[in-house]
């Protein structure tokens, strides 16, 4: 009898109970999602990143060395050359200008008047010789009749000072006549005009071939059809295109923590694997840049040397983007966390521990900071869970649960 009471009831207890258990749940604390990230000890690295792009240490600029007529340029960027031996143009004299009427007429005129002039200064000439031989005999005789006292000492020097002034007037009469002999040439030379030619007929001294002055590859044409230049005139670009450097221009403020020497990881340049680089230099002076955002900032070039062997970025050339981090101090040993799990609090910082499933405020203090990670230098001892990203509904002492 009393079996049977019990059993007719056990349906009904069991709804009791449910209902008290959901009374229960419904009265405890909601518990907010959070992501929890631990809290390690290990190796920590402090570096700066920037953008950066590449460039060839020693390019060369091919310039024309003289004025003259330049052939075109058969080389293409890419090209190979050969130090001293692939030739990138040749460098041949210009032809004269072509005359109009008027300067023609003027030109045939000034050769007129130098042909009269050449005519007129030989008769000059042939005088100034008879001139020299008559004071040549005039002398003679006198040396002759010095000796019997027939002639005055007087008279002897009289003969000598004769024959020199005819000898001095007869080499002035020779210069006269090279001279209207030159003048004649220059003005003959003046009538020349341009005349088509395939250039078999100039001599070889009259060309000049200008050849790459170190191998490697055309990297830009500067100058490529024919034209008349001057010294000077750029022609093309070469260089070695492997044999890069890397330009990063950091802000100042991140510039200066970088000494040469620092290691650097060069990704984000089209290869499945990080490079390896070492800063060589940090330039002594900066310059402004104005940033996306419109906000003007000094920046600083660093300038990084590859370690990683060519043949690992057979593909990586001139000017390409890369992405590169600094490496500007190094822990061996550090208490590390992560930099989404810190906030401000008060005058320091802070974060939230998960203790048996609450949050708990916990404050720290820290030291250099990591890409991910920072030091933490008071307040965490390592292996502790905290919350990354902490929302406004996570507080102290509120109820988590890991998502």
């Amino acid at each position: 009898m009393q079996g049977r009471w019990i059993a007719s009831r056990l349906p009904a207890v069991a709804v009791l109970c449910g209902i008290v258990a959901a009374v229960f749940w419904a009265l405890l604390p909601e518990r907010v999602p959070v992501e929890v990230r631990p809290v390690s000890r290990g190796p920590l690295a402090v570096r700066v990143s920037d953008d950066g792009v590449t460039r060839i240490k020693e390019r060369y600029i091919v310039s024309a060395p003289l004025a003259g007529r330049m052939s075109r340029v058969e080389l293409h960027a890419g090209d190979p050359v050969v130090a001293g031996e692939t030739t990138i143009t040749v460098i041949e004299p210009t032809d004269p200008a072509l005359l109009d009427p008027r300067a023609e007429a003027e030109a045939l005129a000034r050769v007129a008047a130098a042909r009269a002039a050449r005519r007129a200064a030989e008769p000059l000439h042939a005088q100034a010789l008879v001139a020299v031989e008559y004071t040549a005999a005039d002398l003679q005789r006198a040396r002759d009749l010095a000796p019997s006292r027939a002639l005055s000492h007087e008279q002897l020097d009289a003969a000598e000072r004769a024959w020199k002034t005819a000898v001095e007037a007869e080499k002035a009469a020779a210069e006269r006549v090279q001279i209207t002999q030159y003048e004649l040439l220059l003005a003959e030379a003046a009538l020349l005009r341009t005349r088509p030619t395939d250039g078999s007929g100039r001599p070889e001294d009259w060309r000049m071939e200008i050849r790459s002055p170190v191998g490697g590859r055309v990297l830009r044409l500067l100058k490529e059809s024919a034209a008349v230049v001057e010294p000077g005139t750029q022609i093309v670009v070469v260089g070695e295109p492997t044999d890069l450097e890397i330009v990063i221009d950091l802000v100042s403020e991140d510039a200066v923590k970088v000494q040469p020497g620092n290691r650097c990881e060069i990704t984000a340049w089209g290869g499945e694997r990080p490079l390896a680089g070492r800063v060589r230099l940090v330039e002594p002076r900066g310059f402004t840049k104005v940033s996306p955002l419109g906000v003007e900032e000094q920046r600083v070039n660093v300038i990084v040397d590859f370690e990683s062997a060519a043949a690992d970025r057979p593909t990586l050339g001139d000017d390409f983007r890369v992405e590169a981090a600094i490496t500007v101090d190094e822990l061996d040993d550090a208490v590390r966390v992560p930099l989404a799990a810190l906030f401000r609090h008060g005058r320091g910082e802070a974060v939230f521990v998960v203790v048996a499933d609450r949050a708990r405020l916990v404050p720290v203090r820290t030291g250099r900071r990591g890409d991910r990670d920072a030091e933490v230098l008071e307040g965490l001892a390592g292996g502790e869970a905290v919350i990354a990203y902490p929302s406004d509904r996570v507080a102290d002492g509120v109820a988590v649960i890991g998502r």
